[in-house]
């Protein structure tokens, strides 16, 4: 790719070389691989032996120490350069204080075609401009229990465990089923309590003592976890059962069973532990380069290998506010409704979310930027036949385009296809202003 960026562009100076235009040039001799090397005569490199090239340096107007520029601060960690923020605070590598530097974005080259170089030449160009970035990434997810649907059916009253009527783990339990039967001497005692509040009630229905009396009693009972339709079938019975029927006050599969026949239980103790598995979290990475563009409410549709083919959509309703050290992701997280018992915890499948980058900023096409890895550089269109590299500072990337935050302008053109001829030729003859200092330097 190189040499035939170099053939290309040695054809460009040789069509410049014809006759009957106007001569305004600097004719000088330089080695295609040393470009510092310029001798007024021909010859041979004293560096490598290559034979070197005549070029024909048109005269410019400006001259390169009078480049645009526009300075920015810039903060980096020490142990790592490239990891860089536009405000103070602390590197999130080692913890230590970020360092400050001066960033100068400026116009880094120039170059002028002639007639005959732009007979082959075709550059095209994009109107710099702004517009809605959206990137959408795919993620794992991994199917969790939801902690919001996490319950127990707990001794409410201290008591003696008699019989069990749930199977096993993994059972079943309905609101309002029965689970087990429990010997409870407070519970009998409430109970007789209650049943002589209420005849007292019935007998003396005009005295509000007795009255206030019967209603707590029923709020006690309660509160114990006995139902009403117990305590009306032990008034018509005028006895309290030995042994009371405790039924479940919530809805999930037990996850852990404590109950146990002849096991006593203090108040507060939990009987049953249970999950409701018709609402589920799926849990997802972030990679950190991503981690700023999420946003609560963002939407996600997620596939499950043991469902191929079946959409679930759920939105965005946790997002960590600690990027894990290890994996450099950070967690959020989405909930999915499972009235049908499909998915079970555990469960991996692939999520896909659709990030939008806050406002309108200044795009281009991904193609139109040269990344050397010390700085990014793109070709600006002056007029026809006159170009200049401008160095940049980009932002995300999303669907071919780059988000421009300094350096370029709305409605400048920059050169998609053709820029990487354009940057050979200045490579090639030192048109870089880093090259013009360098080559000052040495002589």
């Amino acid at each position: 790719m190189k040499l035939y960026i170099f053939i290309l562009s040695i054809i460009f100076i040789l069509n410049g070389c014809t006759e009957g235009e106007q001569q305004n040039f600097t004719t000088y001799y330089t080695c295609s691989m040393h470009p510092q090397i310029k001798q007024e005569t021909p010859g041979k490199c004293p560096i490598c032996g290559m034979g070197l090239t005549k070029v024909e340096m048109e005269h410019k107007e400006n001259n390169s120490n009078h480049l645009r520029s526009e300075e920015m601060e810039v903060y980096y960690c020490e142990a790592d350069p490239s990891v860089r923020s536009e405000a103070p605070g602390e590197c999130p590598l080692d913890g230590s204080p970020l360092l400050k530097k001066i960033n100068s974005f400026k116009t880094v080259a120039q170059v002028r075609l002639r007639k005959s170089q732009l007979n082959h030449f075709r550059a095209d160009v994009f109107e710099v401009t702004t517009m809605k970035m959206r990137k959408n990434i795919r993620l794992l997810g991994t199917v969790l229990k939801s902690e919001e649907r996490e319950s127990n059916i707990p001794a409410r009253v201290a008591g003696r465990v008699e019989e069990v009527f749930v199977q096993s783990t993994g059972s079943f339990i309905r609101k309002g089923d029965p689970v087990l039967k429990l010997y409870s001497p407070r519970l009998l005692t409430g109970g007789d309590e209650y049943l002589i509040a209420k005849k007292n009630y019935f007998l003396n229905k005009n005295n509000h003592e007795f009255k206030d009396l019967y209603e707590q009693s029923i709020q006690r009972m309660k509160l114990w976890g006995v139902l009403e339709s117990q305590l009306e079938e032990w008034a018509r019975r005028n006895k309290v059962p030995r042994e009371i029927i405790i039924y479940s006050p919530v809805t999930g599969i037990v996850e852990k069973k404590n109950a146990i026949v002849g096991k006593y239980f203090k108040e507060g103790e939990s009987f049953f532990d249970l999950v409701d598995l018709r609402s589920l979290w799926v849990e997802m990475d972030v990679y950190e380069h991503d981690s700023a563009l999420v946003k609560i409410g963002q939407m996600a549709e997620l596939e499950f290998s043991a469902y191929p083919g079946e959409i679930w959509q759920g939105r965005l309703d946790f997002i960590s506010p600690v990027l894990d050290k290890k994996t450099r992701t950070l967690k959020i997280r989405t909930t999915l409704q499972n009235e049908e018992g499909k998915l079970r915890p555990g469960m991996v499948g692939t999520a896909s979310v659709q990030l939008e980058l806050e406002g309108m900023p200044l795009v281009i096409p991904r193609t139109a930027v040269i990344d050397t890895g010390k700085r990014k550089v793109v070709w600006i269109e002056i007029n026809n036949g006159h170009y200049q590299a401008k160095e940049i500072l980009t932002g995300f990337e999303s669907e071919g385009y780059i988000q421009v935050k300094r350096g370029l302008t709305a409605g400048e053109k920059v050169v998609i296809d053709g820029n990487f001829l354009l940057d050979a030729q200045a490579q090639l003859f030192g048109g870089y202003e880093d090259q013009v200092e360098m080559n000052e330097h040495q002589h």
